[in-house]
């Protein structure tokens, strides 16, 4: 029961101060003449993946490597199957044709990226199936440059749009404050994380289950709830589109930046983490493209939504047989 307890106090905490760390560094950047929307492609983007950031290192630096590489895995993948599948249930998503071709090409490119690293020992030479330092600063590396183009193609928003400029002039709280919720909010991050991975992994013990497993499923779910309910509770409003953005920029996070700056503090094993996983997250990016493009004249419809969820279903349920 203790285990439990942790697990859930952690989850809670961590969502909990994302969301300060969030306001608080979206109050900051502001100040320094952000716009909004800069604001939104770039801080709020790095708040929704900071639970996965605090649970990898913590996780990595306790020794549970393979927690670590699973809560990304698993994350991404109910990124897309999940979330995606219930919002579009919600409410068919519409998807921007600009959308299909550069941001979701970025998705495929990440997960082609993190299978490759995660194939080693077919193809690669020595055998080995880790994220490297190396391989963590070039993910870093590629994380830059897809900030790079996120400035770029907030700036030419911006330019074509003054009116939106006048958003960067707005302060929402003083900047002692701001100041204060960073802090608390990053010490929150780190002391949930440690929790939760106390958590899980006695859970993990208790039932049986390999640290891999529950960083797939357990961790993977609980830190894709701020994605979840953000997601959900826009496409109940109308704005279904967002949910789009929310898992395309978490999933690009959370390989480039989360596993690229946890490979560079200590190189990750895959460990229990099988193919299987990885080429499930390649294939439901995959086929989050397919169904973007092909299918419904770019929208994703409520039958697809279904499929997308079924298949997320049918992915849990194997991973349970599996260890039963």
């Amino acid at each position: 029961m203790l285990n439990v307890f942790w697990l859930l106090f952690g989850v809670a905490l961590i969502i909990y101060a994302a969301n300060w760390l969030t306001d608080g560094a979206a109050s900051i950047a502001r100040r320094w003449w952000l716009s909004d929307m800069v604001v939104g492609l770039t801080v709020v983007a790095f708040g929704t993946s900071t639970p996965e950031l605090s649970i990898s290192v913590v996780s990595a630096l306790q020794g549970n490597a393979p927690m670590a590489v699973g809560n990304v895995v698993g994350s991404n993948i109910f990124n897309i199957l999940v979330i995606i599948g219930v919002v579009a249930v919600v409410k068919p998503i519409k998807v921007q044709p600009s959308v299909m071709v550069n941001e979701i090409g970025l998705v495929i490119l990440s997960s082609l990226a993190l299978l490759v690293l995660g194939f080693g020992d077919i193809l690669g030479d020595a055998g080995e199936r880790i994220v490297s330092r190396t391989s963590g600063i070039l993910l870093l590396l590629f994380f830059v440059i897809f900030l790079r183009y996120t400035f770029a193609q907030a700036k030419s928003a911006l330019d074509s749009d003054p009116a939106a400029q006048k958003g960067a002039d707005r302060k929402e709280m003083p900047l002692w404050r701001s100041i204060v919720m960073v802090v608390v909010g990053l010490a929150g991050l780190v002391y949930g994380g440690d929790r939760f991975v106390a958590g899980a992994s006695g859970v993990a013990l208790s039932l049986g289950m390999s640290e891999a497993v529950v960083g797939l499923t357990i961790v993977a779910a609980g830190t894709s709830l701020p994605e979840l309910a953000a997601s959900v509770a826009a496409a109940v409003k109308g704005n279904s589109g967002i949910a789009v953005g929310n898992v395309i920029g978490s999933n690009i996070f959370n390989i480039f930046f989360v596993l690229g700056t946890t490979a560079t503090i200590t190189p990750l094993p895959f460990g229990g983490i099988t193919h299987l996983d990885l080429a499930v997250m390649m294939g439901a990016s995959l086929i989050f493209w397919l169904f973007c493009w092909k299918f419904g004249k770019r929208t994703i419809t409520r039958p697809e939504g279904a499929i997308l969820a079924a298949l997320y279903v049918a992915y849990v349920a194997y991973q349970v047989m599996a260890v039963a």
